[in-house]
């Protein structure tokens, strides 16, 4: 394949790998705690670190990341204290971001938001080896926290009293996602784009759960959707000259709808089959009644 002669095309496609690793893994936890577009806010934040690495003239990745993980922690801050205001601190927040960004790059030498647009939207010619080896090391803490703590993480986003009462940290455990979600987004942006990459967090788990509802199956079947369009956005991008986060992200929902087609079928073949079992078994008058308990929450 000739794509893999150029230089620039091999930095794309290892960070779009990378990418299609870490957004679903951590995507699967925010899906579960309904905080899908958790992403999308720290996204805005991260801008304000893209403009300063300008102004400051250091490498915009690591700003990004610093920026985004204190955003990402006061994220978590409003939401444990912010109560009826919190929406509006959230709000000023995320837009604050945007500005930020704006101003930063526009005074920084030599800057305009024409620098910006890449790490909006995304861009393979602009993937550098720094940003390569910026997105390797954030990418192997996003694998680490999301696989070793993947028990903790997921009684955390099931349900937080349960997980408090069995004694697990639950505000640390809560403020480590927080951050995780904002080294993600920092990993993402120079593939997908700041102000797409909640798309590639998100979409991909929804699409795994119309095939599983276990946790292990539907982070396997993530993580294979975001690696397979991560890498055939790359592909279709450089072969068609379009954009490379739209093309992921239209790749993403494409794979939603489909597996989502195949997948109602299945559903309704399942729900036959538990009504004919249902219905070969005692009389509705003489059925034990279910003890009712607690409501317990589907598992990813």
């Amino acid at each position: 394949m000739d794509i893999l002669n150029y230089a620039f095309m091999q930095r794309a496609l290892l960070a779009a790998v990378l990418v299609g690793i870490t957004a679903p893994a951590v995507g699967i936890y925010l899906v579960q705690r309904r905080q899908a577009l958790m992403g999308d806010g720290i996204g805005h934040v991260a801008m304000t670190g893209v403009g300063l690495g300008f102004l400051l003239s250091t490498n915009p990745v690591w700003m990004a990341t610093a920026v985004s993980v204190l955003g990402a922690v006061i994220m978590e801050l409003i939401r444990w204290y912010g109560k009826t205001r919190g929406d509006i601190a959230l709000a000023m927040l995320f837009y604050g971001g945007m500005a930020g960004g704006v101003m930063f790059i526009n005074l920084a030498p030599g800057g305009s938001n024409a620098n910006l647009t890449s790490y909006l939207f995304g861009s393979l010619s602009t993937v550098s080896e720094s940003d390569v080896t910026a997105i390797c090391v954030l990418a192997a803490f996003v694998v680490l926290v999301t696989l070793g703590l993947r028990r903790q993480l997921f009684a955390v986003s099931q349900d937080e009293e349960f997980a408090r009462v069995t004694g697990l940290p639950v505000r640390a455990l809560n403020l480590l996602t927080a951050v995780t979600a904002a080294v993600t987004v920092t990993v993402a942006m120079r593939v997908v784009g700041l102000l797409l990459v909640s798309a590639l967090m998100v979409v991909p788990v929804a699409a795994a759960q119309q095939l599983s509802r276990s946790f292990a199956a539907t982070f396997a079947i993530a993580v294979a959707i975001g690696v397979s369009v991560t890498i055939g956005g790359t592909v279709t991008s450089y072969y068609q000259d379009v954009p490379p986060g739209a093309t992921i992200v239209l790749l993403t929902i494409g794979a939603f709808i489909v597996l989502t087609v195949l997948a109602t079928p299945l559903a309704r073949r399942r729900a036959r089959a538990l009504a004919a079992a249902q219905g070969a078994g005692d009389p509705a008058e003489c059925a034990i009644p279910a003890t009712r308990g607690p409501e317990r929450k589907v598992g990813v």
